[in-house]
């Protein structure tokens, strides 16, 4: 399951996804943890210390060798030059499983010890003094979206992405990418402004979307929550003194989290299990091709200097692929 936490800036999205992410490392399941922010916290989140966060190696820096890896043996892709972050999979390119080695992996991803379990986490790497006016945090996300193109995951296996704030998901075709989006919204105008303008964006696409309502104090914060977003509203997240610990660097174990909070990340994921049920393979890949034609013919043909609408394999579909593999 592939599984996206958005919301504004400071609205709590990289705390909830970092206690989804623990609930489900604590149930011994195998997941992989995506840090997508241009504010690169996930880290620190999952118990990393400065030094530990800052050594994490930046997948943006690997773009070339995961494009290569990628790309495998498939004609439709002259070389690994001429792929853009929405490059779809063909017959012969290689695929990303949540469960295996690869030098995706080796290159990208370090393994975090949590309470009772492990995750792989991987981050696309923060914005520095060399990108100042000259790129756009998106090309850093690239590689996050490639990689997501040509990853099949099943039942049981979680994809956790920590996304960029506000709209700014909505600069590439990656929205799509997901089983379930969680919205953290704060039970403020600024908080439902977000969340109508994601619902916006999203609707034309199928996008699974569920508000996670954070700092919730009080029947009041519940009640606005609700007249603004009805039945959007999955759970609700209040005040935390376990959060408060491991925002200090100082976490008790994770079992000592709040019962309610405890029981609101075994909703949110019996929601993501339920989304999973119910996803289309074939509308997966339609989509994934559908943003490749808008980038190929936007920008990406004149930057690369081919027609890069001939990458389509018209006969592949990743669910085809994904079970070939079982």
């Amino acid at each position: 399951m592939k599984i996206a936490f958005v919301g504004k800036g400071g609205s709590g999205k990289t705390t909830l996804s970092s206690l989804f992410i623990r609930h489900l490392a604590a149930a011994q399941l195998p997941v992989v943890a995506v840090d997508a922010d241009i504010n690169q916290h996930l880290g620190p989140a999952l118990g990393l210390d400065e030094h530990e966060a800052a050594a994490l190696p930046a997948m943006g820096a690997h773009l070339p060798q995961i494009k290569e890896y990628l790309r495998g043996t498939n004609p439709r892709i002259a070389d690994a030059g001429t792929m853009i972050k929405t490059t779809p999979p063909g017959r012969g390119s290689r695929l990303l499983r949540v469960v295996e080695d690869n030098p995706v992996y080796d290159l990208c991803a370090r393994t975090v010890p949590l309470d009772g379990g492990a995750v792989r986490l991987m981050v696309t790497g923060p914005f520095n003094e060399t990108d100042l006016g000259v790129s756009c945090y998106h090309s850093k996300v690239a590689a996050v979206e490639l990689c997501l193109n040509h990853l099949v995951d099943g039942p049981g296996e979680y994809v956790v992405v920590d996304m960029t704030a506000g709209s700014d998901s909505f600069a590439s075709g990656m929205f799509t990418r997901f089983d379930m989006t969680f919205l953290v919204a704060e039970p403020t105008r600024k908080g439902i402004a977000v969340y109508r303008q994601y619902k916006n964006y999203a609707q034309d696409f199928d996008v699974a979307l569920r508000v996670v309502g954070n700092k919730v104090q009080g029947a009041d914060d519940l009640a606005f929550l609700r007249d603004e977003v009805g039945d959007d509203l999955l759970v609700t997240v209040g005040h935390s003194n376990w959060v408060r610990s491991m925002e200090k660097g100082r976490p008790p174990l994770f079992a000592e989290l709040e019962e309610p909070n405890r029981v609101a990340l075994a909703e949110i994921r019996t929601a993501v299990d339920r989304a999973h049920e119910r996803r289309d393979w074939a509308r997966y890949t339609r989509q994934m091709v559908h943003f490749h034609l808008k980038n190929a013919e936007s920008w990406g043909n004149a930057r690369t200097g081919m027609d890069l609408t001939a990458q389509v394999d018209p006969e592949f579909c990743l669910g085809e692929a994904a079970a070939a593999l079982v």
